[in-house]
């Protein structure tokens, strides 16, 4: 996918900067649709994959803000910017917290728009191809372990194998792996404690993964948005980025009756994995 083939969604009550905003992506070759709400973003989103969604923050109703909040739920790796006329600390870290890739003051130059969104769609590439690889290492690591445990044929009495011919086969079991007191499943962002499923987003399953295939050393937050998400920032950033993630974790973990410090923060370093995962 070219940089310029890639979905847009502008969002913006106001339809003279929506119209602006959209001319100026789609004369680079950008895919752009609008939509004038964020409970129409929303919808939209939920029926189309868009690579960047460009939001206003002061909207009725549904604000950028609770749309960002939103949008990491329902599309996790969609890549969120945030405009604004009224610009506040506050505010710009909420939007950190909550994952946006940019804050852009309006009115902001075509230019500034076009560097913001080009930005935004080389890490909505990054984070494709690290998620493709995540899928492929995380196919390879369970298929040796299956070879790990041959199936033995059955015998006759007389001690010959039974053939397995016409004879229908079992259905195979669902795959998983064992982390400590957790069960496993890849490809369903799907963990267990006993008979409790949770169900996690792609980056808490990414994330629990990434500290299981690293246990025994603590990884720097830095290190997590790198590989987890797909982007480098400075570990101050990176600590505001991951900590919501963790605190999701361990919500979950708490909700299934389960020690919710699997996950162990190390003040000042980064996150580990308890000992007992081992």
């Amino acid at each position: 996918m070219s940089d310029e083939s890639a979905n847009v969604l502008v969002v913006d009550d106001e339809g003279a900067n929506r119209y602006s905003v959209s001319k100026t992506l789609q004369r680079v070759g950008y895919l752009v649709n609008e939509s004038a709400s964020g409970e129409e973003a929303l919808e939209m989103i939920k029926n189309q994959h868009y690579d960047v969604v460009l939001t206003d923050i002061r909207m009725p109703g549904l604000d950028g803000v609770e749309l960002l909040r939103r949008i990491k739920e329902e599309a996790p790796d969609a890549i969120v910017i945030l405009m604004t006329a009224y610009a506040s600390l506050g505010t710009a870290v909420e939007a950190l917290r909550l994952g946006a890739h940019d804050y852009l003051i309006k009115p902001s130059s075509s230019q500034d728009i076009r560097q913001s969104v080009s930005r935004g769609v080389e890490r909505a590439q990054n984070l494709k191809r690290r998620r493709a690889l995540l899928d492929a290492i995380r196919s390879d690591v369970f298929e040796l372990v299956q070879t790990d445990f041959e199936p033995v044929s059955p015998l006759h009495d007389n001690g010959t194998p039974i053939m397995r011919g016409t004879e229908s086969m079992p259905e195979p079991p669902t795959t998983s792996m064992q982390l400590g007191p957790l069960t496993v499943y890849p490809g369903r962002y799907q963990i267990a404690v006993g008979d409790t499923d949770i169900d996690l987003t792609p980056t808490e399953f990414d994330l629990l993964l990434y500290l299981a295939a690293h246990r025994g050393r603590v990884v720097p937050c830095h290190e997590l948005v790198r590989e987890v998400r797909g982007y480098t920032v400075d570990e101050a950033e990176a600590r505001e980025v991951i900590r919501p993630h963790v605190s999701n974790l361990r919500r979950k973990l708490k909700s299934a009756q389960q020690d919710a410090d699997l996950i162990v923060n190390v003040r000042g370093i980064g996150y580990r994995l308890s000992e007992r995962v081992n």
